[in-house]
């Protein structure tokens, strides 16, 4: 399977928030969409028509309506519904995630130091595939996470124009991930 580096071939990730933007993120020059809506009953659709457009799709754990966060749920999604991977900021999800090949991202909130270092310890222990650090405008986090962690690190929250995209890649993130669609087809 691909890995996270080789799927972004745009700086900007859309994170659908709601359903009326799903269409916005399929036309998206990204080939990376993670999903932070639905539920058991409409995520198939979703991830029907991201997949029918050729996106990349990672569902968040955390956001998923009647999804719970157990290894049961994972293997469902693993086997019925089929996603590129799973963003969660609960790392025994990242490993049962892992043990089903699927890919994973982990999201750590970085309100202080001791958050980074937590942040840091964690990803070490279970070694998701990329992480997702929030909020994405602190460039000297971004680069210091970046020289400590050997995985891409995605950046998002808080990101509201073209100049907090480029700071945060010039940082050492490898993308954005945003829940603006007006950001999702910016040139860059």
């Amino acid at each position: 399977m691909v890995n996270i580096v080789d799927m972004v071939d745009s700086l900007i990730i859309p994170s659908v928030q709601n359903e009326t933007d799903l269409e916005k993120a399929i036309q998206s020059k990204s080939s990376i969409v993670f999903i932070l809506t639905g539920n058991l009953i409409n995520m198939e659709s979703y991830l029907n028509q991201l997949k029918k457009a050729n996106k990349y799709t990672y569902i968040h754990m955390d956001f998923i309506e009647g999804l719970s966060n157990t290894k049961s749920a994972i293997k469902y999604i693993a086997n019925v519904w089929k996603p590129t991977g799973i963003i969660t900021t609960k790392a025994s999800m990242i490993k049962y995630a892992k043990a089903e090949k699927l890919k994973t991202i982990q999201r750590i909130f970085l309100i202080d130091h001791s958050a980074v270092l937590k942040g840091i310890e964690s990803s070490k222990a279970c070694s998701p595939d990329a992480v997702e650090v929030l909020p994405g405008l602190m460039p000297t986090v971004i680069d210091q996470l970046s020289q400590k962690l050997e995985l891409p690190i995605i950046v998002g929250g808080l990101i509201s124009n073209k100049q907090d995209i480029l700071s945060a890649i010039q940082a050492g993130a490898l993308a954005v991930s945003s829940g603006s669609p007006e950001l999702w087809s910016l040139e860059l």
